[in-house]
């Protein structure tokens, strides 16, 4: 696990805005759990931080200066920035967003790669049908959350895992979950399970991965499909972890377990940003956000989604 003393701010100069650039100000920060896999120097789908620069993020801005023709002072825009209060960022980089369609902090989440996530994930490997019963691990996160409304409004039985009876309550009185389950107060999550999926499991969402992962699996339906978004529970192991193999249950069951990451769809996203919003406008889909208040609450931030302390999407504004 991470700590504060892997992190430090410090001060710098801002060379002058050249053409096609735009001088920035941070307005608000995404903080997500692949981050953590950022700072492991090892072999994945996008390069690991450098020590001793910024880290970088989806970062909602706002214009303070302009020499692009494609943007003007005081509008906002969003882009994969460093984690600085004020930058300059090349025009290919970034994207106006309408802040009259919804507020600027849900372009990093349920209208941007948090939304977007969930959507396909869903979609193009779970496939929902009207009846099946789908299972979210991490329900109460910014994707998990996302992930059982879509389900719900696709008419199926939906249960969420997480990790407080507050959450718990908001999964079934906000998002409208038909069960959710306390893994940490539950004395035995296998049998949980089973109770809240009497016909059992034709989708497992899965966020978290090991003994929830394990637990939720043994109750796994034949021709059932798994999207694999995350393994939160193992980001911080020094060990490699010991469980159940599962390979010999996907097998004699006809299971499908398939990971994903969200650049995957980059064409499909203009799709998805749209039926997004009109589910959101129709009030199909609610949004939760834990947004802590000033810069140098980042760190605290990154490091608090690995307790849990985060309902929705986790973001900092500057």
């Amino acid at each position: 696990m991470p700590t504060p003393d892997n992190f430090q701010t410090e001060n710098y100069e801002l060379p002058e805005t050249e053409a096609g650039e735009v001088l920035l100000k941070a307005v608000y920060f995404s903080v997500d759990p692949y981050m953590r896999g950022r700072m492991n120097d090892a072999k994945s789908y996008v390069p690991p931080f450098e020590t001793g620069k910024p880290l970088a993020g989806s970062v909602v801005a706002k214009v303070l200066e302009s020499k692009s023709n494609n943007f003007k002072t005081d509008d906002m825009v969003i882009g994969m920035l460093p984690w600085r209060k004020e930058m300059i960022a090349a025009e290919k980089d970034l994207k106006v967003i309408d802040t009259t369609t919804a507020p600027a902090s849900y372009y990093l989440g349920i209208l941007g790669m948090t939304g977007l996530t969930a959507y396909f994930g869903l979609m193009q490997i779970g496939k929902p049908k009207a009846g099946e019963t789908v299972v979210v691990s991490g329900a109460a996160g910014a994707v998990g959350v996302v992930v059982g409304q879509i389900a719900k409004t696709l008419g199926c039985h939906v249960v969420g895992i997480a990790g407080t009876d507050e959450k718990i309550k908001l999964l079934k009185d906000q998002f409208n979950f038909d069960e959710a389950i306390n893994y940490k107060t539950t004395p035995d999550i296998n049998k949980a399970i089973a109770a809240a999926c009497p016909k059992g499991v034709d989708i497992y969402f899965d966020n978290v991965g090991g003994v929830i992962s394990d637990a939720v699996i043994s109750n796994i339906n034949f021709h059932a499909r798994i999207p694999l978004c995350g393994q939160i529970s193992l980001y911080n192991s020094t060990e490699i972890p010991m469980g159940p193999r599962i390979q010999p249950m996907l097998l004699t069951r006809s299971v499908l377990m398939q990971g994903f990451i969200v650049s995957n769809y980059k064409d499909q996203f203009p799709e998805g940003i749209r039926q997004l919003a009109q589910w959101v406008k129709e009030g199909k889909l609610k949004f939760s956000e834990t947004i802590e208040k000033g810069f140098e609450k980042l760190p605290s931030a990154l490091l608090g989604l690995f307790k849990g302390e985060n309902t929705g999407k986790m973001i900092v504004e500057a």
